[in-house]
């Protein structure tokens, strides 16, 4: 029976003995997952301590790219303001301009081309762009320029602002003979109208009534037209009035801006009309142009003499000059606060239809002629009517008074 325990004893040793390498295996394995554990972490506050490093580095590049950001938004405005402020339309002062900014794009194509993975074609390519776009941009500028330093000593050209190329080619090729294109395209339309056979058996007289019906409501005048018309109803009230009117606005752009010429008891109005669309508004450049060319008219009309060494009699000048501006829109402000200062008249006066027909007696042998508004002299024609002269509005009128159309004439235009 003593037998028997030490027989247990070493079943049991026995198998503790095969179960052995087993502990030993899985104990090497605890150790290693221990390791690696150990390892993990490590790796873990390593990662976590470049992530924040990463995170700081990006906080402060996003901020000194806010900054550089910042700094050329403010100096792009600065040199716009500088440039259009201080010196427009000067070539050296564009070349600058456009050199400034060369050097910031300069920067950008350098990172691409010397960062540590250099993108060469990219930078290649946007140097070319950069290029491209900077010359474009330095003509631009060069143009803008100009164009608003002209517009500065000449108000006046606001008006050929937006006009369609076409329309700006029919202002600047006829200007002083629109009357014969104007006449021609009246014939041309009324056929197209009638047809050419009932227009052949129109009357002189409904013809001429239909060409002047059409002059008057047709839906495609040009703007230049139409601030010629505007400016002939402006010289019609003065007309009806006793004053001399000389249409000095069809000398285009000889005139100075000044429309209208007009005359009565040894005072002179010196007149600008501008017929504007709504929206726009008289500014003081406007009052200051208008004030300087009645004061050039004075020296040059009235003194004979523009030579200022003696000085300038501005009480003189305020007797028998009036510079008036007379317009379909408001005036700013700022223009009618100037324009009391100068004396320079700022007045709104809505277009109209007026009776169009000039009946003049013609000084060399008591002709009756009438002129309409497409005809060759009608600018160069006063209406006089303690003469007898007077406007009508239809060609039955005139024609009843005794007058007869005016005939083509070929040579110098002179005011009748």
């Amino acid at each position: 029976m003593e037998v028997i325990p030490w027989i247990i004893i070493a079943i049991m040793l026995g198998a503790a003995l095969m179960y052995l390498p087993e502990i030993y295996s899985r104990a090497q394995r605890a150790d290693y997952l221990r390791s690696q554990l150990y390892s993990a972490n490590d790796l873990e506050k390593k990662y976590k301590a470049r992530i924040q490093e990463l995170e700081t580095d990006r906080d402060s590049l996003n901020k000194r790219l806010s900054a550089i950001e910042s700094k050329m938004q403010y100096e792009r405005i600065a040199m716009d303001n500088i440039a259009a402020e201080k010196t427009q339309g000067f070539p050296w002062v564009a070349k600058a301009y456009e050199d400034f900014w060369r050097l910031q794009d300069g920067k950008i194509v350098d990172e691409l081309r010397y960062k540590k993975h250099p993108a060469l074609t990219t930078a290649q390519k946007m140097s070319q762009a950069i290029k491209e776009r900077r010359d474009s941009e330095k003509a631009a500028y060069i143009s803008r320029g100009i164009i608003g330093y002209c517009m500065f000593l000449a108000p006046w050209l606001e008006e050929f602002i937006g006009m369609k190329s076409e329309e700006l080619d029919v202002v600047l090729s006829n200007i002083h003979n629109s009357w014969e294109k104007t006449d021609d395209e009246l014939d041309d339309n009324l056929k197209k109208v009638i047809g050419p056979n009932d227009y052949n058996n129109l009357s002189q007289q409904e013809r001429l009534q239909r060409k002047l019906d059409y002059y008057w409501t047709r839906k495609d005048k040009p703007d230049w037209q139409v601030g010629r018309d505007y400016e002939r109803y402006i010289g019609y009230l003065y007309e009806k009035d006793g004053w001399k009117v000389q249409y000095h606005g069809t000398k285009g752009f000889e005139d100075l801006g000044r429309d209208l010429i007009c005359e009565k008891n040894g005072v002179v109005d010196v007149v600008q009309c501008k017929r504007w669309a709504q929206g726009k508004e008289i500014h003081e450049k406007h009052i200051y142009y208008l004030f300087g060319t009645a004061i050039e008219f004075y020296l040059t009309e009235k003194i004979g003499n523009s030579d200022l060494t003696n000085g300038f009699d501005l009480s003189h000048f305020n007797k028998i000059i009036r510079p008036k501006l007379i317009s379909t829109v408001n005036a700013s402000e700022k223009a009618v606060q100037i324009a009391r200062i100068l004396g320079v008249t700022v007045t709104k006066q809505e277009s109209k239809q007026f009776p169009s027909i000039k009946c003049n007696i013609s000084q060399v042998d008591g002709s009756k002629i009438y002129h309409l508004p497409f005809d060759q002299q009608y600018d160069t024609t006063r209406i006089e009517e303690e003469k007898l002269e007077c406007h009508v509005s239809t060609i039955k009128e005139a024609e009843k008074l005794g007058f007869r159309h005016a005939f083509r004439w070929h040579g110098d235009l002179k005011g009748g």
